[in-house]
């Protein structure tokens, strides 16, 4: 498995974005989390996010449609920053409120994840099992439905990643 790569198209514009805590909600998988040993308080198991509700980037349309030259629709985003010791251990998303909202199964949800800076020391993706350390901007993965993922940052600089959801 290889993170996939675009031409990046963006500046940091990002980093000025209106980031706000929103706290992991899905309490069986914090449940199974403290059952294999993590004990960080339940703040931790997120970064900060921006999403389409907020105000985005000048260049966000773009992404958009990156996303519908690969078939997707309903696209949504959300920029997301994680800082120093900031976790989400291994889970799969569950899309429930996108599915209902959109009428769709969750294996034909797809999430790609755009890296928007380069990588720096303490930072941490792995997508089914594999590890992805010392990204560039611009590296992206793609995955379906409720493939296990998990992200970290043990660094002390911020992680920035776009997260694009949508569904063939």
């Amino acid at each position: 498995m290889e993170l996939k790569y675009i031409e990046p198209f963006w500046d940091d514009e990002f980093k000025d974005l209106d980031y706000r805590k929103e706290i992991f909600n899905d309490e069986y998988a914090i449940e199974k989390w403290r059952e294999n040993g993590y004990e960080n308080p339940v703040e931790s198991f997120s970064g900060k996010m921006a999403n389409y509700k907020d105000r985005v980037p000048s260049w966000n349309n773009k992404f958009i449609d990156f996303a519908k030259e690969r078939g997707l629709k309903d696209i949504g985003v959300c920029y997301y920053r994680m800082g120093t010791n900031e976790i989400i251990p291994k889970h799969s998303d569950a899309y429930n409120a996108y599915t209902k909202k959109f009428n769709c199964k969750s294996e034909n949800v797809q999430k790609i994840l755009f890296f928007l800076d380069d990588w720096k020391s303490g930072h941490y993706f792995e997508l089914e099992g594999h590890p992805f350390v010392e990204w560039v901007r611009g590296n992206y993965a793609l995955w379906n439905g409720s493939t296990e993922h998990f992200a970290a940052n043990i660094g002390t600089e911020f992680r920035y990643t776009l997260q694009i959801t949508g569904h063939k």
